[in-house]
């Protein structure tokens, strides 16, 4: 089929061979511009324009790596909802950093789509999904990831020999990601193929393959690489066929000693839903825990993280981060970028009180509540009788909250899958998963829910 058309429901096709890239960005802009406030639109948004767009790939060009890493991690799923909301062969956005000079001439507004890309590694190849951000050098090493950063290194200088598969789990945040694609971004300078995947996309491939009777090509794609990397394997669970076609790639990778590098929330012994044929595999090479970090671990990331973008911290800043946000990492670098922020549109360095401030507003909830708080707020949230949360009804306006309350509980506090059930009207843990899955899953498209959970979560502090 032409790339450039895309099928609708009654098998009509769309073309659109040419783009006003300049006219596509502007509109995007006003759309924009009347849901954020007006100086995060002015901070953020001021200099950016749209590169170019291939494959249904929109590039935006950014002034600085900082606005980059800031709209990827704050405002990628308005942009990319904006854009797809204003021409449907959007179909992702990625930035990279494109100083003044570099900007083309405006009289070049009209661009066809699969035009190339005049653009060097900014951005995540394509061809292996490796992330240039993500490597050793930029990983922060503590007491509480030495061993996984250890076997990683170890893995990168003698791929399909040393610890194969590697096997890294850890709850969200603890930088997983950022390590087994440090792994592939060293193993790929050696001429190596490489390629990085996340389980849903394998599965999702997998089962378009399927259906499109291309099996054999997707199992010739992946039997090519010499590393394979796949994150967050915990989703592939009650997928069987999924499971069966990865059993047998892997033991095609290994029996060739091919290297195999894998990530996942949770040991493999404690992975519901996975065949036990499957988990025996993951166990038969280096399984490493990256738990959370220590206090001192998490005063040496702030303090990377700060000379990584060119910021000055005081120590008493840095301490109180460190031993006030006890969660995850993603979290610090968020409360950093906040600081970051203020401190850039108030034009000089915050005090130690204005952090404070910001850190109250912007923590999450305390990890002392009980269940029944949790669903007591939620439930005064929606007006609803929190009676109503624990019996077996289906109603939607206690649907909803309840798979709030289950992703809640979940994500902020750890909770197990099955005691979410219990406490919950005595709920299958399965249910739970589905719920806080497709909460996890609508977080990534729809802002209101996410300032639902915002709210919610000012609501547990």
């Amino acid at each position: 089929m032409n790339p450039l058309s895309h099928p609708s429901a009654t098998n009509s096709i769309v073309r659109t061979e040419h783009i006003d890239v300049k006219k596509l960005w502007d509109d995007a802009l006003v759309k924009i511009e009347l849901a954020i406030t007006p100086a995060n639109f002015k901070t953020w948004f001021r200099d950016t324009h749209i590169v170019t767009i291939e494959d249904s790939t929109v590039t935006v060009g950014v002034p600085s790596v900082f606005v980059r890493d800031w709209l990827t991690d704050k405002f990628h799923s308005m942009i990319l909802k904006t854009l797809r909301d204003l021409s449907p062969f959007v179909r992702s956005v990625e930035y990279a950093v494109i100083q003044r000079s570099d900007r083309k001439p405006e009289t070049s507004k009209t661009q066809t789509i699969n035009a190339a890309l005049p653009l060097e590694d900014y951005y995540i190849n394509k061809s292996d999904n490796l992330n240039p951000r993500y490597s050793f050098d930029t990983f922060v090493v503590g007491p509480y990831n030495a061993l996984a950063h250890a076997a990683a290194k170890t893995v990168s200088e003698r791929p399909g020999i040393a610890y194969n598969p590697l096997f890294i789990y850890g709850k969200t945040g603890h930088g997983k990601t950022h390590l087994i694609q440090a792994v592939g971004n060293q193993v790929k300078k050696t001429g190596k193929k490489v390629f990085y995947v996340t389980s849903e996309r394998f599965a999702v491939d997998f089962m378009n393959s399927l259906q499109s009777g291309t099996a054999n090509s997707f199992k010739d794609k992946y039997r090519q690489y010499d590393v394979l990397i796949m994150d967050d394997v915990q989703f592939l669970a009650t997928k069987e066929k999924t499971q069966e076609e990865l059993f047998h790639l892997f033991n095609t990778l290994h029996d060739t000693n091919k290297q195999i590098v894998f990530s996942s929330d949770q040991h493999p012994a404690l992975l519901q839903g996975l065949e036990e044929r499957l988990k025996s595999r993951f166990v038969q090479g280096m399984i490493v825990d990256i738990p959370t970090p220590d206090p001192e671990s998490r005063v040496a990331i702030l303090r990377a993280k700060a000379a990584q973008n060119s910021i000055t911290l005081a120590d008493d800043v840095v301490d109180h981060l460190a031993y006030t946000i006890e969660g995850n990492i993603r979290e610090l670098e968020g409360a950093l970028n906040t600081i970051m922020c203020q401190s850039q549109l108030l034009g000089r360095t915050l005090s130690l009180d204005e952090v404070k401030s910001i850190i109250k507003n912007n923590s999450r909830p305390r990890k002392t509540l009980a269940i029944s708080d949790v669903v007591d707020k939620v439930a005064r949230y929606f007006d609803i009788d929190q009676v109503s949360i624990y019996e077996k009804t289906r109603r939607k306006e206690v649907v909803r909250p309840r798979q709030i309350i289950m992703y809640i509980l979940r994500e902020d506090f750890q909770v197990s899958y099955p005691a979410i059930g219990k406490k919950l009207g005595g709920r299958d843990h399965t249910t739970v998963i589905h719920s806080c899955e497709k909460i996890k899953g609508e977080l990534k498209d729809n802002p209101e829910l996410e300032e639902e959970i915002t709210q919610i979560r000012l609501l547990l502090k």
